[in-house]
Order: C-alpha cells, then structure tokens, then sequence
C-alpha cells in the first residue's frame, strides 16, 4: 500500500517539473501571451457590454472585441513603428552625409559655454570639429541606442514577429471568449480562502488596467504634445522625436524632458531664444504638467501605490524585462504589497508566556 503522504508529495512534484517544462516551451513566445493576457484584462469589459448589447454568442463578441482591439490599439501602433522607422533612416542619413552636422552644433553650443567648461570639453577630445563631430554622433546613435536595438530586431526577424503578432491575436480571441471559464479554474486551483484570492485577482485587473491605460494615455498625450512642439518650432524629424518622448515617458518624473530639455539648451547657447524659451515654458508647464497630473490620477490612484514605488518598479521592469516591464514592475509591486498585506492579516498573535 502507498504511503498518501509519499503519494502527495511525489504528485506535487510532478505538478511543479511539468509546469516548469510548460512554462519553458512558451519562453520563447513569452511576450506574445503576455500581451494576449494584458489586452484579454483590458478588453474583456467591451466584450461583456457588446454581448449584453447585441446578445450574441461568445464566438461573435469575442470576434467584434478582438476587431476593434485591432483597430483601436495594435495598428496605428504598426502604422507609427513604420513611419518612426522611415525618420529615424532618413535622420542617420543626414548625419552620414553632413546635412545635419552635429559637429557644428555642438560647436555652437561649446562656443557659448564658459572657458572652465570649454576646457573639460577639450580634455575629452572635443577641442577640434571633426573631434565633436564623432562624440556628438556617437552620442546621438548611443542615446538612440535601445530604439535602435528594437527597430533592427523588428527588421532582421520579421517572420519571428509575425508568427509572434498571430500567436498573440489568436490566444487573445480565446483569452477573450474563455477568460471566466479559465479565470474560474484557475481560482479554484490556488489553495487560499475565496476572499482572498478575490482581493488578489481585483487587484491583478485593477493593477494591469490602470498601468498599461494610464501610461499609455501618459504616453500618447507627451508624445503627441512634444510632437507637435516640434513640429511648430521646424525641428527635423519631428514624429521620430514625438515617439521617443511618448517612449521614455514610461520613466516617471525625467521621461520627455530628456528629450525637449537639450533642444532647449541648444536654442539658448546658440541665440535662439524666442524658442529656447518657448519650448522650455511649453515642456515645463504643458508636457510636464501631464506627468505631474494625469499620471498620480490614472495609475496611482487605481493601484494605491506611493509615486515613488511606483517609478522604482516601472525602472526595475524595465530593466530586467525591457518595453514589457513597464506593466510587470509595477504588477509585481502591487501583488507583494497585497500578498504581504494579506499575511499581516492572516498571521496569528503570539502571546507571551506570564
């Protein structure tokens, strides 16, 4: 006869080695379920309304959701990726060719510097032209660097990211018609009392929902603002620059101004101050006043985290995890203050013996 405890411990065992091995054969399209889970969370509310509305079947409404998701969030994503690309060629052509040269500019902004400052420059090889010219393209492409690394990883696996683009569509359709079902079997698999898992899978939804919208309405509006600055002050490449700042956006408090800040700088050393001053009070007082505003009332508020938890996780995301980590710093985040929340609770009082 089994030993049951023998029994149990040899079936936990294999559960954890084949949920392992499941885990490590979906690695390498890890990015394309995540994204099928994040905009199944996202979107499962529109498809529940368009079920009630139209009284469909979940085939139907998950098919309309999944078109309008297509339609609303991953195309004009495609659309911009391509147009950025196209600016970002075009500029790296004008600085090889010299039509834009740095060097020049860096000259002017060098020439307007104190001579302290003049000096330090001259002591990191930046005392003749062509010696700027080099440090401030090299400076240009390393600051170009993770975009760069992204646009080249899209162009040299184009299949990957296809079948990783179908992948995602196709889970996120089943995600879409099937989530109860799988949230409702996931639940009754975790050993925890149904309040508790409950608080965890709310504050999962809320944590995503809040994140991925409330950065990305963070994003869209700085970009589409620093963009359009640009554009109005005949800055070169102006999407290219609008897309860069909706990207670092995702860094709380310091995002687009790494952008804006030095063009400023630069109209300022070399004279142009009517726009060195319209775009610093333009990133100050507009673009930054999206940060300081909309991002505390869209992503603080639903995940109930302090804004400096909050920027450490989105920056440890993304270090560890890239473009994706600026949803899974701050869900991590937000399930350790749960779970921790929820132990404190459940932890029973020691008494002291008299």
């Amino acid at each position: 006869m089994v030993n049951p405890n023998l029994e149990n411990k040899t079936f936990l065992i294999l559960l954890i080695l084949v949920t392992l091995a499941f885990l490590w054969i979906l690695l390498p399209f890890y990015g394309a379920v995540f994204w099928a889970v994040i905009l199944a969370v996202i979107f499962t509310p529109m498809q529940r309304r368009i079920s009630q509305r139209l009284r469909t079947q979940r085939n139907a409404s998950a098919l309309i959701t999944l078109s309008i998701c297509l339609v609303v969030a991953i195309l004009p994503v495609i659309f911009i990726s391509i147009v950025m690309v196209q600016q970002a060629a075009d500029l790296y052509q004008g600085i090889e060719s010299g039509e834009i040269n740095l060097g020049q500019y860096v000259a002017q902004v060098k020439g307007m510097l104190p001579s302290y400052l003049q000096h330090q420059l001259d002591r990191f090889g930046m005392s003749n032209f062509n010696g700027m010219r080099d440090k401030a393209v090299s400076g240009a492409m390393a600051g170009g660097q993770v975009l760069a690394k992204q646009m080249m990883t899209f162009g040299q696996n184009t299949f990957d990211f296809i079948v990783s683009f179908f992948i995602m569509l196709y889970l996120l359709y089943f995600f879409l018609r099937d989530g109860p079902e799988l949230v409702r079997k996931i639940r009754m698999a975790i050993p925890l009392a149904e309040h508790q898992k409950r608080r965890l899978q709310l504050k999962f939804t809320r944590v995503v929902r809040a994140t991925v919208k409330g950065n990305l309405v963070v994003a869209i509006t700085q970009g589409a603002l620093g963009g359009f600055i640009f554009w109005a002050l005949d800055i070169p490449s102006a999407l290219l620059w609008g897309v860069l700042m909706a990207f670092l956006s995702l860094l709380p408090a310091v995002g687009s101004g790494l952008v804006w800040a030095p063009v400023a700088v630069y109209f300022f050393a070399t004279g142009a101050l009517w726009q060195g001053i319209v775009l610093a009070l333009f990133g100050v007082f507009v673009i930054g006043l999206v940060d300081n505003v909309l991002r505390p009332l869209l992503v603080g508020k639903d995940t109930k985290m302090p804004d400096y938890l909050v920027l450490i996780s989105t920056l440890g995301g993304m270090a560890i995890f890239g473009l994706n980590g600026f949803v899974v710093g701050p869900l991590v985040a937000a399930l350790f203050m749960s779970t921790w929340a929820l132990f404190t609770e459940k932890k029973p009082v020691i008494q002291l013996p008299r």
